[in-house]
This record gives structure tokens, C-alpha cells and sequence, in this order.
């Protein structure tokens, strides 16, 4: 059996070892198109702010880890897939078969459309070789500007304000984290970014970058000019699947997959941030590029690869945990409402506590935090097993502060009932 994974994230990795320890005879070929050894972009921050040198940003840290797995690692860039074939062509024009195929390509930064991006000190912030020219730039003094305020701009902003750079943050929307938090949410950790020297616009747009001797000059849309030397983009990303546009594999915004991670192609799987595949709590399909998805879906693709078929995936459920200048703040499920439903919220500005939650009849269904740890893994354990609150729903309504409580009290009482029933 061959296999070949398309991708060295974390999702084609895992994904890998996984068919490792089920097919220990099995061939396993893992294709990554950047030279370094597969690592996380989660850790690149860490790799800015000088907590870890690039080594850190390693997946596995032992030099012979894939040679003692018999993983072989190959560079280079896939350029398309012919199925009838069973084989993948590569950029530099070598091919190569499988019995298996794995698509684990994740995303790529998408720039805004507008002038002087192509500039020198224009970049984004998504490989290792985007970390070492931000990190030549980024030190104190520096002026700074990020484009975009999402999840992974608030990432990259963590790093840009610890490296002592004089940071602006542009967002066109109208609050930060605009699809993590609500108006509340995000309108605070803009006031928290604020206190502690980041300029943070939002609903404004870049309309044009120039630049003028050594200085970036930026222009906002309301005709302010933000002098910088460097321009950070962090407007969005598009999952990779360009190159199967002519494979007659199923795609939409990601590529299609089953509860197996599978394809159209009963040989060809997809994982992780490239991969569309079930929300928990809608049920529809969507792309979420985030990494425990992304590991989730490379465990169970490789299960089904070894053809352990009962592998079924219930549904990737939203999560979102982020540090923004040390305030920690989360989102869970559905965490804007779902249509009919309560909510119940808890509100001090002064100190930076915010909760929201939000139900549908009485199960927690979604969920905001922010300045609030202690109970995280409590609002994503109600979520995710559809816990009836029975009465603890208006209890909560009341004070959403009793969580451990309800939970307590819910999942005793299940077990409970499955002990009268058994």
C-alpha cells in the first residue's frame, strides 16, 4: 500500500504517523513545498517575540524522527492529480503513484486589491521566510502597520506589539475579531489594545501604499496618511486547491469530503484547513482553519486510508482561543445565537470580563469569554455533548457565573439516568 499525503501542517503530519503506526509496512510519502522541516505557523509568533529560535517552530524536534518512522519527506510542489492514473505530478515534472492520496494543502494568505502591495517591506506573515524579514524590521522604534484585525491578525499583533514596534492596526471591520467575537467583545479588546499603545482603527480600509525613499506611506480611506516601514497583510486566507481544478475532484470553497474525510474519489482524502467538512453545530459544511480541526481530520483521514471505515467524523465544533496583549478571550459553537434562542450576559468594562451564552431550548449552544479562564473547558464540554440544562438553563440565564455548577449537575444527572437504564 502507498500512500501520499499532500501537505506537511500539522494535519498531513499527524495524519502520516497515524498511518505509521496502523500500516507499519505500508509506503508513506509526505510532500511539503517549503524547505524547512514541517512546522507550526501557530508558533511563529513565539519565533518573533524570541521565545524560541526557528528550530521551536518544528513539529518534531528529533533530526531522525520521519527517517525512524520511514516517512519519506519530499519538497516540492504538487501541480496536479490525475485520478484514472493513480498518480500526482509535480512542479519540477516528476510523478508520483499512490494507492491512497491524502490532500492536506491548508491555506495561503490572499492580499487586499489595492496599489503597493508588491512593494519591498510590504508582507504577510505566514511562513518561516515571512517571519525572518518581519523580524529584521519589527524591533523597538519601528513604526508598523497591520492590515487586518482577525484571528490570526490579533496572532501577529501579540508579536508586533512585544517587539517594541510603534504598532497601527487597520480593520475594515467594524470591531476586532470580527468573526470570533461580537460587538461587545470585540469593542473591548480594541479599548485593551489601545491602553497599552497600539493604534487600532477600524471600519477603515487601506486604499493605497507608497513608498516615498525608505518610508511606506499609507493611505486610509477616510485620508489619513500612516507613515511605516513595514506593512504587515493579515486580510484573509484561501485554502489551496488550485491545483486539482482539473481533476474532477469536488471542491467549493474547500474540498468536499464525507463524515471519513474522503472525496468524491474513494481514494483521495482531504484534511484540514483545505478541507470542507460538517459543522458541529449547523450541519452545514464549511472550512475552519484552525489547528486542533486540522489534527482531528489528519487522525481520522488516516484511520480511514488504513481502512478502519467505522472512523466517522461528528463534526468539527467552532473554537477560537486567543492572547491579545495577555487578556485571553474565547468563542464556542454558535457563539452569535441561534435564531429563537436566549442568551444570558455578564458585562464588567472596567476590568475586562465579559460572557455571553447562548442557547437553543435548554442546551448551550454557543459561547463568548473574554478576561474569563477558569471555566473555558466547561463551555466547550456543554457544547460539544448537547448537555440538557434542564433547570440550570434559566439558573444560568440568571447568573451565568454558576457554569461548573450546571455542569456538574447536568452530566451527574445523565449519569445517572444511564445507570437506571442500564
Amino acid at each position: 500500500m502507498q500512500h501520499v499525503v499532500i501537505g506537511a501542517g500539522p494535519s498531513g503530519l499527524v495524519a502520516a504517523e497515524t498511518l505509521r503506526k496502523l500500516q507499519p509496512d505500508a509506503g508513506i510519502t509526505l510532500i511539503g513545498d517549503e524547505p524547512e522541516p514541517p512546522y507550526s505557523r501557530m508558533a511563529i509568533p513565539y519565533y518573533l517575540i524570541k521565545q524560541i529560535e526557528e528550530s521551536g517552530t518544528f513539529l518534531r524536534k528529533t533530526a531522525n524522527h520521519y527517517d525512524s518512522l520511514r516517512i519519506a519527506l519530499k519538497q516540492g510542489r504538487v501541480a496536479s492529480v490525475d485520478r484514472a492514473a493513480h498518480r500526482v505530478a509535480l512542479a519540477d515534472g516528476s510523478t508520483l503513484g499512490y494507492d491512497k492520496l491524502l490532500i492536506a494543502t491548508g491555506s495561503r494568505p490572499v492580499p487586499p486589491p489595492i496599489p503597493g502591495m508588491d512593494l519591498d517591506g510590504v508582507t504577510s506573515c505566514w511562513t518561516l521566510a515571512d517571519a525572518r524579514r518581519i523580524a529584521a524590521t519589527a524591533r523597538p522604534g519601528a513604526r508598523v502597520v497591520l492590515m487586518g484585525a482577525g484571528f490570526i491578525g490579533c496572532i501577529i499583533l501579540e508579536a508586533l506589539a512585544r517587539s517594541g514596534a510603534e504598532l497601527t492596526v487597520v480593520e475594515m471591520g467594524d470591531r476586532m475579531v470580527p468573526r470570533m467575537m461580537n460587538d461587545i467583545a470585540g469593542g473591548m479588546i480594541k479599548d485593551w489594545c489601545e491602553s497599552r499603545g497600539v493604534k487600532v482603527h477600524t471600519s477603515m480600509r487601506v486604499t493605497a501604499i507608497e513608498k516615498q525613499g525608505d518610508t511606506l506611506r499609507v493611505s486610509l480611506e477616510n485620508g489619513d496618511v500612516v507613515d511605516a516601514d513595514l506593512v504587515v497583510s493579515a486580510t484573509g486566507v484561501r485554502p489551496n486547491i488550485e491545483f486539482i481544478a482539473d481533476s474532477g475532484i469536488e471542491t467549493d470553497h474547500g474540498v468536499l469530503v464525507d463524515r471519513q474525510m474522503r472525496t468524491n474519489d474513494l481514494d483521495i482524502y482531504a484534511a484540514g484547513d483545505v478541507a470542507q467538512g460538517i459543522d458541529f453545530s449547523t450541519g452545514e459544511y464549511s472550512v475552519q482553519a484552525i489547528q486542533p480541526t486540522a489534527v482531528d481530520h489528519g487522525q481520522l483521514a488516516a484511520r480511514n486510508m488504513a481502512g478502519l471505515s467505522g472512523a466517522r467524523h461528528r463534526g468539527s465544533v467552532n473554537m477560537n482561543v486567543l492572547d491579545t496583549l495577555g487578556l485571553i478571550s474565547s468563542s464556542f459553537g454558535l457563539w452569535m445565537g441561534d435564531e429563537g434562542g436566549e442568551s444570558a450576559e455578564l458585562l464588567n468594562r472596567e476590568r475586562y470580563r465579559y460572557l455571553n451564552l447562548q442557547f437553543a431550548d435548554d442546551v448551550l449552544v454557543g459561547a463568548t469569554s473574554l478576561g474569563l479562564t477558569e471555566h473555558v473547558g466547561v463551555l466547550r464540554g456543554l457544547i460539544q455533548t448537547r448537555t440538557r440544562l434542564g433547570v440550570w438553563k434559566e439558573r444560568l440565564v440568571k447568573d451565568p457565573t454558576r457554569l461548573m455548577e450546571a455542569y456538574l449537575a447536568s452530566t451527574q444527572a445523565l449519569g445517572f439516568n444511564a445507570a437506571v437504564m442500564a
